[in-house]
């Protein structure tokens, strides 16, 4: 597959998740979280879906276009690794991560520590996003939508 089939197949992973539980989303309180913000695509789209929810957004740096930045007060600087642990307990209803580099070294080391950070921003009954596989007891894993293979992207539900 090209890596512009693999974008592709990607992005529309992305939508077609967020989409499928938007509504189900939508019915619990606390906010949005999006882990990696690049430029900001994903980040426009949840906008569209949840025009009332505070959107709190963690990347290394602003590298988003300009009508897809988040406020200042909702955008965290710095490795995400790093930044989010002063943010557990903050019982989101959302955590959507995309920050596969698709360096295998990189992304394997990334695994490691990407669910330990996701639980403890989500409420129980939250749900995770992810284009990598995150390994929790306290994530239940969902059934994808039809439209997303397995192993293309991932989605949970936090039960405790």
């Amino acid at each position: 597959m090209s890596r512009l089939d693999s974008f592709i197949r990607r992005m529309s992973a992305q939508r077609d998740i967020l989409n499928v539980i938007s509504e189900d989303v939508a019915g619990l309180d606390g906010p949005i979280v999006e882990l990696g913000l690049g430029n900001g695509r994903t980040y426009d789209h949840l906008r569209s879906l949840f025009p009332e929810r505070r959107i709190i957004v963690f990347d290394r740096k602003m590298a988003a276009f300009a009508s897809s930045k988040p406020a200042a007060r909702d955008f965290v600087e710095g490795e995400i690794h790093d930044t989010t642990p002063e943010f557990a307990g903050i019982d989101a209803a959302l955590v959507h991560s995309d920050v596969a580099t698709g360096y295998a070294e990189i992304d394997d080391e990334t695994i490691t520590w990407l669910a330990d950070i996701t639980v403890p921003l989500l409420q129980p009954g939250g749900f995770a996003a992810s284009g990598m596989p995150l390994n929790d007891a306290r994530l239940e894993p969902l059934d994808l939508p039809p439209t997303v293979a397995a192993g293309r992207y991932f989605l949970y539900r936090r039960v405790a």
